[in-house]
């Protein structure tokens, strides 16, 4: 007899989780919250992952992996590369939509830059985001979007400037996160912007058509 499949699967309670998480902090998020919010009983978690630091582990190597996809998401998406890249950087500024969640947020990197595992986790997650970045700046490049520059550097400072940037907004709670986060990477990318060419210019470069 072949086993029972499973009702809920590992992915759907992972999911959940980093829901939860955005709701509770380390210290207040349970094993029940999870399990309320996957749909299965606290006893299933525990079957499958052990303790709340395994489940918060398995929830958290998913992220890597997950990166490439994004990127390649918004590639397909949008046909200017900057504007992927910045409409991408807001999109992913939705885990934190309020300052309470953006707390939550810094309370988990606590974690991260404390326990040896999960901060080789996120050191991958961090690399895997900045390369991207860089081949998305280059994309940009090859199109004539942005001025010859070290993409490398401007994928470390739009890293930064998005991560100040989510910082600042908690602080000031001033608008919306998205709209924060869209302003400040956008005055980076400002001097880095190619100029819209003139339409004449552009017709002086157009080969001239012959009659057959």
């Amino acid at each position: 007899m072949s086993p029972r499949p499973r009702e809920t699967s590992d992915e759907a309670i992972l999911a959940a989780t980093a829901r939860v998480m955005q709701r509770r902090s380390p210290v207040d998020l349970t094993l029940a919250d999870v399990a309320k919010e996957a749909g299965v009983v606290p006893a299933t978690l525990i079957q499958r992952f052990g303790t709340k630091r395994a489940l918060l582990l398995a929830t958290v190597k998913t992220a890597p992996a997950a990166v490439p996809a994004q990127f390649a998401a918004a590639r397909a998406k949008y046909a200017s590369s900057l504007q992927a890249l910045v409409e991408l950087f807001v999109d992913c500024s939705g885990f934190a939509s309020t300052p309470e969640a953006l707390a939550n947020g810094l309370a988990y990197l606590q974690i991260d830059l404390t326990d040896p595992d999960f901060r080789a986790i996120t050191l991958a997650q961090f690399k895997t985001i900045r390369e991207e970045t860089r081949k998305l700046l280059d994309a940009a490049f090859a199109a004539g979007e942005v001025i010859p520059c070290d993409t490398t550097e401007l994928a470390r400072l739009i890293q930064q400037v998005n991560g100040g940037s989510m910082l600042d907004w908690a602080v000031f709670r001033q608008g919306t996160l998205s709209n924060w986060v869209r302003r400040d990477l956008e005055a980076l990318l400002g001097p880095y912007r190619t100029r819209p060419e003139s339409k004449a210019a552009s017709n002086r470069r157009k080969p001239l058509k012959t009659r057959s």
